[in-house]
């Protein structure tokens, strides 16, 4: 599907950015143009010194911000493909700064659905996270009224052939500002700090994420928020992990936190469909799509009352299994 095709990803230089682009380059060689799409100057050019045009034909570098909507619609001229994955997504800085959050995760949002519309894009796919499910934070509000316009504009498409879905998972291992990396670089100090003792997450590898959004590009067919089938763990187990020699430090949990995360709430769950390796919420007010999934895909309608919460998962990774995972991603 992306011979000769241009693909544009927002957040480019970011942690997920760098591993779609790089799969792309390993795995799909065929596509004409990648165009790696973000504001962090620096980040670009420190990406480039590794992923470049010279070695990689095809690698764009295009300056930009997805709050900047005439810039947008520049940069997605002869675009096949959107991978959206700009954001900004620390929970405590969004608490004080809240409508900075609402500017790049809603109003860019709805700006790169805009300029989707004016240009010739084939099909968009957003990333989401956990936290847009029974939000109680302002990150998780912003995304899930994100979610809520890419679901939307499916409405507004007219004749183009272009299609919005979703992809919404739990915490990237490794990635920026996640928890492993802290306790790392917390690692030589003896003493880790945690919120809570209690607290769980979903666990999803940057290699996983990337398949996942690969897979929603050959399989959406618009207005789907497609959630993987992942572990979770236990803070206390990734404490014990990464260095059982280690104090632990109960500090609280911090401004908009949960102790656990939710990725279908009960609420979603008369939408939602499971597809084996995924489930997939689906709009409440198609019937169509709904019947598609269910008499086209096998898919089968989870129970009235189904939830998929961390802490309640039926699947969860123990220390040793958190130290493998961790001796194959990071120096540990």
């Amino acid at each position: 599907m992306f011979e000769n095709k241009n693909i544009l990803i927002t957040g480019g230089t970011g942690s997920f950015g760098k591993a779609f682009v790089n799969k792309l380059i390993k795995d799909h060689p065929e596509f004409n143009k990648i165009i790696i799409f973000s504001r962090d100057e620096l980040k670009q050019f420190e990406m480039s010194q590794t992923i470049n045009a010279k070695v990689h034909k095809g690698i764009r570098y295009f300056l930009g911000d997805i709050r900047d909507v005439d810039r947008l619609k520049r940069a997605l001229e002869g675009v096949d493909y959107v991978v959206h994955a700009a954001a900004l997504k620390q929970v405590p800085a969004a608490e004080y700064n809240p409508f900075e959050f609402v500017k790049t995760n809603v109003i860019g949002a709805q700006n790169l659905i805009d300029a989707s519309l004016d240009n010739d894009v084939k099909k968009l796919i957003a990333l989401s996270t956990d936290k847009a499910a029974s939000p109680i934070n302002l990150y998780g509000a912003t995304k899930l009224c994100s979610d809520k316009l890419f679901v939307a504009a499916n409405n507004i498409v007219g004749k183009r052939d272009l299609d919005f879905s979703i992809v919404r998972y739990g915490n990237v291992m490794g990635s920026r500002g996640s928890v492993i990396p802290f306790f790392l670089s917390k690692k030589s100090s003896g003493v880790l700090p945690i919120t809570d003792k209690n607290m769980t997450r979903f666990n999803i590898s940057l290699s996983e994420g990337v398949e996942m959004v690969l897979w929603a590009l050959k399989n959406a067919i618009g207005g789907e928020i497609f959630v993987p089938k992942i572990p979770s763990y236990k803070i206390t187990d990734v404490a014990k992990a990464i260095s059982p020699e280690c104090d632990i430090e109960i500090i609280g949990i911090r401004p908009g936190e949960k102790l656990h995360e939710e990725m279908i709430s009960m609420s979603d769950s008369i939408n939602t469909v499971d597809l084996g390796k995924y489930f997939a919420i689906l709009p409440s007010d198609s019937k169509k799509i709904k019947d598609f999934y269910l008499n086209e895909k096998n898919a089968i309608s989870v129970e009235k009352g189904f939830t998929y919460n961390s802490g309640t998962n039926p699947d969860f990774l123990s220390v040793d299994d958190l130290k493998e995972l961790f001796s194959k991603e990071f120096d540990a």
